[in-house]
């Protein structure tokens, strides 16, 4: 347990940071998971999907959740996932 005043706060400040940024991350998966479903499924609504996804990402780049290249990495795979499937 921190004593300091500075440290007590960086506690709860960090808690609830990490508590965000795990938010942000589990719907980012939520929609990895869905738009992967549909490119198993061969649906038709994998550009709806793909542009979701893209969506996602970037608002948790924003955020400061993800790095910027791998948030370019990622988007870049998925699209190339997304074109392959047709």
């Amino acid at each position: 347990m921190p004593n300091i005043k500075s440290a007590k706060k960086r506690t709860k400040v960090n808690s609830k940071k990490s508590l965000r940024n795990q938010m942000v991350k589990n719907a980012m998966r939520t929609d990895l998971k869905k738009f992967h479903t549909a490119l198993e499924n061969k649906e038709t609504v994998i550009p709806d999907a793909l542009a979701e996804v893209t969506r996602v990402v970037d608002k948790a780049t924003a955020k400061g959740v993800l790095h910027r290249n791998k948030a370019a990495r990622l988007k870049s795979q998925l699209a190339r996932k997304a074109n392959a499937a047709g």
